[in-house]
């Protein structure tokens, strides 16, 4: 065994997207240690510690070998049957013998699985650390997810960032590498303004801890974004409030400071009057700064920072911010102030010099489209017809305000705000930010039937329009969000009495005759149920889905009983039988041709298919009893009955009888017993 020690890679760069750090920092260890696994440097199960802060990408690995075991391999050459040639070696095994540095005497053989075949075993000595290392972090490197690369000084080499320093550490020991042109030392800097000069780190195993303590740096992401947790949690507190901030925000500010410090400040209260997502939006996205809000919700004039600066006396750092975030808010106050001497219905004619998409037209095209869609569902809901038509042909004027210009992530939200100033209806209001939820996976649907019509509208007539024209997604390519936009249609549809493929089909028929292809409406609702499969797919088995979906059903808001009700089925004992049976009876009749008469029990032959029509014909009325009660479950579980009767029928009957019509009766049979089958679901599907 060799000596093993933990090793340290750093590399000093100057700041790195804060964005993107720890996305960079995990790949760079990732591809690191899987490559010295690949070598045998280290153990499978080893788990690396990766560190990233704003000037640097490090990773440590415990348990590094100085030098790669030895090398065993084995190499294959021609078979031994055709290797020999009248007692000589052929071209092809002289010549493998060559190549592997042998005589042909001193090749063994090996079974590879079909024949003996002439082999090489060599041992080759481990290569040391110091020999690969370099090549192994300049490919790490080079697969980072940094597509935007840049040169600096007059050297021929790239990288996301200018890069200072090369630190690789074995244990005590430097390893000696180049990497971008710079030559591997155990010399790095801490904080750029908390530190000075140069920091020496004695061994892979001290990095963490001398950075903190000669450096004020928190090598480490995960524990400086919990630092940053802790102390603001602290601070809000004290203040009786609760942080407004998504995950993003704390990432982005990790990946901005190496020593944080929290320090809390105001604006003044005249602010608040300008909406709180304006506010909280401005100090997010722009400053980096995390809002407060009180034991109402309601925004507070307080705020908390993350600096980077640790200092006696914060006052000047404090007043900085303050002064910068009181132009923002100053700007917010203004657009909110101009966006108000404008009605929303006044800013529509603006839309007509929004591009929507050149092939379908403007905005203010659309959203006349959207109007009569809208209006449509309503009816169907039992909701307003005018009023979801009103809050449709509003829902995208606030495109053209200010605010909106400024900050686009408050569409919607504004236009809520400038309905209500304006004395709009209160749920044509709530509907123009409603319309645009869900937003994403896991987003809340929007409240109220006049939203969620205006909502289906909304989606509804972006995917029929853009795949109308042809611009279908492919692969991973979805330029126009399609997928996303279908499963809000399909989560909405879901809590609804709604026709699924009518809803396709009316937002079809808003477009102007012969814009879109023929076919999308069919297109389009195959689309949705896809993408249904993959939504089910977490709560339900395959098979099942399969089931239910091979029916085309298009009222989606009966799915989740169905598919339980195929559920209940299946835990029958019954199940199996009738599930294989089904499926012989669907293969049969896939074979015939033309069209299938109706039963004449004046043709049956055979005992065991008048039984079998009794039965049918028996069950049929309750079947269709509990389905018409939406008792699925109860409809699925009459069919056990069958079992017997279907049993004895393909034990003691020919389908394809020689006699034409007792053959064509008999298909007759069992088209009516796979209608009764499917009321329900396909179950044929769950045959295994």
């Amino acid at each position: 065994m060799t000596m093993t020690a933990t090793l340290l890679i750093e590399l000093l760069t100057e700041e790195l997207p804060p964005k993107a750090l720890e996305k960079l920092a995990a790949s760079f260890a990732d591809t690191i240690t899987d490559e010295l696994k690949k070598l045998q440097f280290v153990a499978g199960n080893v788990q690396s510690h990766v560190f990233a802060s704003p000037r640097r990408l490090a990773v440590q690995i415990p348990s590094v070998a100085a030098i790669q075991p030895e090398q065993h391999s084995v190499r294959r050459g021609p078979a031994v049957a055709s290797g020999m040639k009248d007692g000589q070696p052929t071209p092809a095994l002289a010549g493998f013998a060559r190549s592997c540095g042998v005589e042909v005497s001193q090749l063994t053989t090996v079974h590879d699985g079909k024949q003996d075949v002439y082999a090489h075993a060599s041992t080759k000595a481990g290569e040391s650390l110091s020999a690969v290392l370099s090549g192994i972090v300049a490919a790490a490197l080079k697969k980072l997810p940094a597509p935007k690369l840049m040169r600096w000084g007059d050297l021929d080499v790239q990288f996301v960032r200018p890069v200072h320093g090369l630190m690789m550490l074995h244990g005590e020991q430097i390893v000696a590498g180049e990497v971008l042109g710079l030559s591997s030392g155990n010399v790095t800097r801490g904080h750029r303004f908390l530190s000075t000069g140069e920091v020496s780190i004695p061994s892979a195993d001290a990095y963490p801890r001398t950075l903190a303590e000669e450096g004020k740096v928190i090598a480490s992401f995960l524990a400086r974004r919990e630092l940053i947790r802790q102390r603001l949690s602290h601070a809000a507190a004290k203040l009786n409030a609760t942080i407004a901030a998504p995950d993003a925000l704390f990432d982005e500010v990790t990946g901005l400071v190496e020593w944080p410090v929290v320090l809390e400040a105001g604006f003044e209260a005249e602010f608040l009057n300008v909406p709180q997502e304006c506010l909280i939006l401005t100090m997010q996205q722009n400053q980096k700064y995390f809002p407060l809000l009180d034991s109402s919700g309601r925004l507070m004039n307080r705020f908390l920072l993350v600096s980077n600066l640790e200092t006696d006396d914060p006052r000047y750092i404090v007043g900085g911010n303050e002064r910068v975030l009181r132009a923002r808010l100053s700007d917010a106050k203004f657009f909110y102030e101009q966006d108000q001497k404008h009605r929303l219905d006044s800013r529509l004619p603006r839309l007509e010099h929004v591009v929507y998409h050149n092939k379908i037209g403007n905005q203010l095209e659309r959203v006349t489209r959207l109007s009569s869609i809208a209006a449509a569902i309503a009816g169907k809901l039992g909701a307003d017809s005018s009023l979801a038509g009103r809050a449709a042909y509003l829902a995208k004027a606030d495109l053209v305000s200010d605010m909106v210009g400024e900050f686009p992530e408050l569409q919607g939200i504004m236009g809520r705000y400038y309905a209500r100033l304006d004395g709009e209806d209160e749920v044509v209001a709530d509907a123009i930010e409603g319309h645009y939820h869900p937003r994403f996976a896991g987003d809340s649907l929007p409240q109220g039937a006049i939203a969620t019509a205006v909502a289906l509208a909304d989606k509804l007539e972006t995917i029929v329009g853009i795949w109308g024209i042809g611009l279908v997604p492919t692969g991973d390519k979805d330029p126009f969000a399609l997928r996303r936009a279908a499963l809000g249609v399909l989560r909405m549809v879901l809590e609804q009495p709604l026709d699924l493929k009518a809803l396709i089909s009316a937002a079809a028929d808003a477009f102007p005759a012969g814009l879109l292809s023929a076919t999308v409406v069919d297109e389009v609702y195959a689309f949705c149920l896809e993408r249904l499969k993959n939504y089910l797919a977490n709560d339900y088995k395959g098979d099942e889905i399969d089931a239910v979906l091979a029916l085309a059903p298009t009222q989606l808001n009966e799915v989740g009983a169905i598919l339980a009700a195929v559920a209940q089925f299946k835990a029958l004992p019954e199940a199996a039988t009738l599930a294989a049976a089904n499926k012989r009876v669907k293969n049969i009749l896939k074979k015939t041709e033309g069209d299938i008469a109706a039963v004449n029990p004046a043709l049956f032959a055979e005992d065991a298919e008048r039984a079998l029509f009794a039965a049918v014909e028996a069950l049929a009325p309750a079947v269709d009893a509990k389905f018409a009660a939406h008792d699925f479950a109860g409809a699925l579980t009459q069919l056990a009955s069958l079992r017997a009767p279907v049993d004895a029928f393909f034990d003691g009957v020919m389908v394809m009888a020689d006699d034409a019509a007792v053959r064509g009766n008999r298909i007759a049979l069992l088209a009516r017993l796979a209608a009764l089958f499917n009321r329900v679901a396909d179950i044929s599907l769950l045959a295994e």
